[in-house]
């Protein structure tokens, strides 16, 4: 039967085999079909499909053996080089799959649609596996090339920049040839474009485009639920879905477990749906215990997600990722329950037309900055939940252990590489100057990052051994080693937030200064709730200064060190009953906000317009302006490009007074 049966019928049976769950039994018929029709013109193609579905069926070895003998039979049919190469990856052949990818990079012919893709495509490959396992010199390489064939993929140039913004490579977004600094700007992503300038307008723009152009129309959205629907299904509890992927042993996950556990269960009802990564840590096992329901939503599409929220009749939905990785925007965009929240995962708007609220607080958002975000602002007294059990290793190492000298004054920044800027470093250098044998200890980013980081210390006239670097380490060993700073020294336009949380925990001072985006104003926040708001500056040179003037008196920084540790378990930053008290009064003027119908529309007027006018604007030198400096900006850009296309006044920048 099998030498009879022509290759199209035995493809359309696997493919039904496969979707009812009998993909052995698809394998058994490859097989056996080769075995009969080892001669068939389309044997190459058989021994693709049967490599796809071995590898299906977890029989990795199976499926390289397939692929390899795809490949011999016609090495010009691409499709299984890409297979073979993300096998290889999955069993811990990395190299391997780099090499497998290359040679078909290497090898394939430019001159028509289908080698071109299947070029991109190995590209791509090689970049994301070289980048995983922190080879970023030749990942940021594999994907500039897969640009100069193809600019118009906004996925790869969100990687390049995002590569080059953790390898320090300054500036960050540089065109090059025929490839324009102002295209590689307009695909950044959200989160990228936090790290590199504090422009909230820009940030709310991008925001807006990002989600309209990668979230898009929903498929099926749900109808939007009136209080009268909901009246129906009323419950003795309000309840209270959180989505996230970070529910686990993550910056967001260590501080929501408190949260979840101290949640008034009398009156709330708490779901958690978790989309992260599918292994359990004990601080998953926590919120997982504390929460009433936890459902695991991986396996579930968007659409059948969605679903499952409005079945679970939630009230209020809250979104714990933002534009963050392995997201679910898009269960949001279908309005699965009637209340949508933005709060903590993501430091800013989400300029989507489904968020109604974002929670931030007075230091966060000022309410002469709500025009920077199309949610409604609402505010509890510190912004950022933390855990106050939190597990600090009992082996306290001393600075020998840690690389640093017993003497030096030590300053520290243990953020990610990735959020440092050029003007920053160069501040952090101005410090190291007057501070004699001051020393500066950074989170280490790859070996190539921080020898560049060395040189630059250097060129800017500090000797090379003043830079420190801490290699990564599990969370209660990162949090043992802090007490070896004197202070920690804030970036800026991406600060620390849970970071900085850590530090002041386990009593390091943070000098921060402020900007006028969200996440350049969380670190002030912070540092305002944990009892030291002396420590935020008003500007550059007032940030210099105070770093220096403790970095001098080490007596007037101990005596602060000394504050933080005897005020930490009244102070308001660890105050997680009293956030749970006022978020918990927030969720309930939401949903009285909904049963009014008084629920907030987001606003969304004219952020097109306002992300092609930044586009044009030195991004990394914006925090270099004043409130007036920046306003006044854009409105003259506004004004100029309204003399050309006219556009409708609104309430943000243009027409908003001096």
């Amino acid at each position: 039967m099998s030498r009879q049966m022509p290759a199209g019928e035995l493809f359309s049976i696997c493919a039904t085999l496969k979707a009812m769950y009998q993909g052995k039994l698809a394998c058994d018929l490859y097989k056996t079909w080769i075995a009969y029709n080892g001669e068939n013109e389309l044997i190459h193609i058989v021994y693709f499909n049967y490599g796809t579905a071995l590898n299906d069926a977890g029989d990795r070895t199976g499926a390289i053996n397939a692929f390899r003998e795809c490949i011999r039979l016609k090495p010009d049919f691409y499709p299984p080089y890409i297979n073979l190469g993300r096998v290889l990856e999955d069993i811990g052949l990395a190299g391997d799959a780099v090499s497998q990818w290359l040679k078909l990079v290497n090898d394939l012919p430019m001159i028509n649609g289908t080698a071109v893709m299947h070029k991109l495509v190995a590209l791509h490959q090689i970049g994301r596996v070289l980048e995983n396992n922190f080879n970023d010199e030749a990942a940021e390489d594999a994907l500039k090339q897969s640009l100069e064939i193809s600019l118009d993929q906004e996925e790869i140039i969100q990687h390049w920049i995002a590569l080059r913004q953790r390898g320090c490579k300054w500036p960050v977004v540089s065109g090059w040839e025929n490839v324009k600094k102002e295209r590689l700007i307009a695909a950044i992503s959200p989160l990228s474009l936090a790290n590199l300038t504090d422009d909230p307008m820009f940030l709310l723009a991008k925001a807006y485009l990002y989600n309209k152009q990668s979230i898009g129309l929903c498929p099926s959205p749900r109808s939007s639920l009136s209080p009268a629907d909901t009246a129906k299904r009323r419950h003795e509890r309000l309840r209270i879905g959180y989505v996230s992927s970070d529910m686990r042993e993550h910056a967001v996950g260590f501080a929501m477990t408190d949260v979840v556990e101290v949640h008034d269960r009398a009156r709330f009802e708490i779901f958690v749906y978790y989309c992260g990564i599918k292994r359990v840590d004990s601080t998953q096992q926590r919120i997982k215990t504390a929460a009433d329901h936890w459902l695991d939503i991986n396996d579930l599409t968007d659409e059948q997600a969605a679903q499952k929220i409005a079945d679970d009749e939630i009230d209020i939905l809250i979104d714990l990722n933002g534009y963050t990785k392995s997201a679910r925007t898009r269960v949001f965009c279908m309005r699965p329950a009637p209340v949508a929240v933005n709060w903590f995962g993501y430091p800013g708007s989400m300029g989507s037309p489904y968020h109604h609220y974002i929670v931030a607080d007075p230091y966060v958002i000022p309410p002469d900055q709500e025009l920077y975000y199309s949610e409604k602002v609402v505010r509890l007294p510190c912004y950022q939940p933390n855990d106050r059990k939190r597990v600090v290793a009992e082996h306290r190492p001393s600075r020998q252990d840690a690389g640093l000298p017993d003497d030096a004054f030590v300053y520290c920044c243990l953020n990610g590489m990735q959020k440092l800027t050029s003007l920053t470093f160069r501040r952090w250098m101005n410090i190291l100057s007057q501070v004699p044998g001051s020393v500066l200890w950074l989170l280490a980013g790859t070996s190539d990052t921080n020898e560049r980081l060395r040189r630059l210390a250097v060129s800017q006239g500090i000797e090379s051994n003043r830079l420190i670097f801490a290699e990564k380490m599990a969370n209660p060993h990162h949090l043992a080693r802090y007490p070896l700073a004197d202070l920690f020294l804030d970036n800026l336009p991406y600060g620390a937030h849970t970071t900085a949380a850590d530090a002041l925990w386990m009593g390091v001072p943070i000098v921060t200064l402020p900007g006028r985006s969200f996440a350049s104003r969380v670190c002030a926040s912070v540092v305002h709730a944990a009892g030291i708001g002396e420590l935020v500056c008003a500007s550059p040179d007032d940030y210099v200064a105070r770093a220096v003037e403790l970095g001098r008196d080490r007596a007037k920084c101990a005596a602060i060190r000394k504050k933080l540790v005897s005020e930490r378990d009244t102070c308001l930053l660890f105050d997680t009953p009293l956030l749970v008290s006022h978020l918990e009064k927030l969720y309930m003027q939401m949903w009285t906000d909904f049963e009014a119908g008084a629920l907030p529309a987001p606003d969304l007027s004219n952020l097109d317009i306002y992300h092609d006018v930044a586009l044009d604007l030195d991004l990394e030198k914006t925090e270099l302006l004043t409130d007036d400096e920046y306003r006044r900006l854009y409105r003259e850009k506004l004004t100029h490009w309204h003399s050309t296309y006219p556009i409708k006044p609104d309430d943000r920048l243009w027409q908003s007074p001096a």
